[in-house]
């Protein structure tokens, strides 16, 4: 996966309020699958879908526990999100924008 693919997973995942809210309500440590669904208005597979956009983003980490998963932010991920954006911020303040070959005449 190339670095634009990956950015593109990680912004994706901020890119929905209910993901958003996913990541409030873990943030405070590891949760059950089920007491997302218990706060969340959403159903089983809306769950499973966002839990999977978060988990392929790197930004939350899932393991098993019997029948159950249990989802916690991945300092890692959270990380890596820090620096893809504040690598973007610091190529916007440096004006390090290409130059136009037809522009330039």
């Amino acid at each position: 996966m190339d670095e634009y693919a990956h950015h593109a997973l990680i912004f994706r995942a901020f890119c929905d309020e209910g993901r958003l809210k996913i990541i409030d309500l873990i943030k405070a440590g590891e949760t059950c699958s089920c007491v997302l669904l218990d706060n969340l208005t959403i159903t089983q597979p809306t769950l499973s879908h966002h839990m999977k956009v978060l988990v392929e983003s790197g930004l939350v980490e899932a393991r098993r526990e019997g029948k159950y998963t249990m989802y916690k932010l991945s300092k890692g991920g959270i990380e890596n999100a820090k620096a893809v954006l504040d690598e973007i911020l610091k190529d916007s303040q440096e004006g390090r924008a290409p130059s136009c070959s037809v522009c330039a005449e």
